[in-house]
Order: C-alpha cells, then structure tokens, then sequence
C-alpha cells in the first residue's frame, strides 16, 4: 500500500481571501508534495472556492494532485458539480481527487447548503449517484426524488473514472460509504476510532457486495508546529471537545509538534490508512517554513518501509 501525505490550505498571518495560493501550489509542486486539499468554507476568509481554486492550480502544476476536503454537495446540483469535474479531469488527467460531505463543517455555512429538514442524508445519497453516473456514462437519464435529468451528459468523460471519497464519522456515513463510496477522508478522529470507521466501511460494502480498494482510507491531520503558541492550541482543542464530547482527551486530535505528527501518522498506519491531508492549527508566520518543515518531517513516511 502507499502512504501518501498532502497539505490543505495554509494560511499565514494577515492572508485574506485568494492571497496565497499561487506560491502555495508552485512550492508543493517544487517540494515533490503529494497532493494539495482545498476546502469547502464559504464564511472562511481563508479559503478560497475549492473548484476554482483546483481548476487554477491545474494549470500551475503538472505533477500535483488535486482534492476537495470535502466538498458539501447538498445544496448544490449534482450534474454541474459533475459538469465541473469532468472539466478539471480534462484539465489535469488522473490528479482530481474528489471528496465529499454532507454537512459544512462551520454552523454559520450550513444556511448556505439548503436542504429538505430531516432529508440531507437522502439527497446526499441521490445526488452521488447521480454524479457517478454523468462522470461515467456518455448519457444519463435519472428520475429520482430530488433530482430529474433526461438524456444528460457532461464532458469529456474522464479517461478513467474518478474516485468518489466521502467523509463522516458516524456509523451512517460509514454505512454510506460503503454502499456508494470509493474510498473515506476523516478528519478528527483517534487510530481507534478510525480502525472501527474501517471495519465498518469493509462490512457495509461486503453486504452490498461491492468493495473498497485497501488503500483508499485516510484522514485529516491537525499539527500544530514546535513554537505554536499553547493559548491557541488550548482554543482549538476546547472547540474540538465541544464538537467531539464522546472523547475523554480531546488532546488527542492535535498533534503537539512534527515528532508526535509522525507517531500519528504510524499509528494510522497500523490501522489501515494510508491517506493523509495535513494541516497547521492556526495561520503560520512563514508558509514556506512549515512547507520545509513538513517535507522533512513527514514526506519520509511516505515509503512504508520507513512507516513501519
């Protein structure tokens, strides 16, 4: 299996909207960096649309790949998400690495992704389907509860079809993602947790009689660098604990510097995953200095031999 580690958005101290991502994505490509995340967080002044973002990165690199982590798909139409996929396919063939989530993270986006009370999961369910469908077939025609197309293509197809990645915790999105998924991006959980999620995972496709491919399993991981500041990585663990109130320590979703970042990586390692999206805990002072960092720090764990 390969371990690979990419990177979200970094953001740096006085950055704002947009400002950023250029250098970002020429030194991930120059760095030899797996992969670039951007995320879905409209309130965010941080983050820049995902789509846009990886379409312009696209056409900055040649070698870097491209994720959404994640994009919230209730709320938006599925057919011009798969419309836009399938153009940023064609733009960076075999990079697009699509991951998706029901819910923005952030309580104050949520009124920005509308969906039925009570019905978010179900339209989720539809609307992956039908992406699935337009990025795979010449001409679809879906009449379903939320969604209705007749005779609709998008294009190019990709020349191999895209991975779909969704991501959750709890046993539903587990039990989701193994009926419709091709693989799971997590984000603040523990190695114990994330081992249960794959068993989970495994159950629910066997039942479905579909599979996942062994190392399509990964997660986020929150590092806040040697110097970061304890108040502020004292503030995010309480806001941690307040999302995450079934862990007794929520200490253990942050890791205190780059030596623990790679004692986590190896125990996620133990338990089956092999994909990681590596984030600072706060906007760093030097960009290129967490880069280097990283590059030193993590990428070595890339070869599953030096892992284990």
């Amino acid at each position: 299996m390969k371990v690979r580690i990419g990177v979200g958005l970094i953001p740096t101290d006085g950055q704002h909207r947009g400002t950023g991502l250029a250098e970002l994505v020429d030194d991930l490509e120059e760095l030899g960096i797996d992969s670039v995340w951007l995320s879905d967080q409209v309130s965010s002044p941080d983050h820049a649309d995902p789509l846009i973002g990886l379409a312009y990165a696209a056409g900055r690199t040649e070698k870097l790949k491209l994720g959404t982590g994640v994009l919230v798909l209730p709320g938006r139409n599925p057919a011009l998400v798969a419309a836009q996929l399938a153009g940023l396919a064609a733009l960076a063939p075999g990079r697009v690495l699509p991951a998706f989530g029901v819910q923005p993270a952030t309580p104050g986006d949520r009124t920005m992704y509308p969906a039925p009370a009570g019905r978010r999961g179900e339209l989720f369910e539809e609307a992956i389907k039908v992406v699935r469908a337009l990025l795979t077939e010449p001409v679809v025609t879906h009449h379903g509860e939320f969604f209705h197309l007749q005779e609709a293509s998008v294009g190019p197809l990709p020349a191999k079809p895209l991975d779909l990645w969704l991501g959750g915790r709890l046993p539903v999105s587990m039990d989701r993602i193994g009926r419709l998924g091709d693989g799971w991006l997590g984000s603040f959980i523990t190695p114990a947790e994330a081992q249960r999620c794959r068993e989970q995972i495994e159950a629910a496709a066997a039942e479905a009689g579909r599979g996942v491919e062994a190392d399509h399993y990964g997660t986020n991981i929150i590092v806040a660098p040697d110097g970061t500041d304890e108040a502020v990585v004292d503030a995010l663990v309480a806001r941690a604990a307040g999302r995450r109130k079934d862990i007794s320590d929520p200490n253990v979703l942050v890791c205190r510097g780059w030596q623990q970042a790679r004692t986590q990586v190896r125990a996620f390692v133990d338990v089956g995953l092999t994909k990681f999206v590596v984030r600072p805990i706060a906007p760093v002072s030097s960009r290129r200095e967490f880069l280097e960092q990283f590059t030193q720090e993590l990428l070595p764990l890339q070869n599953i031999n030096d892992v284990n």
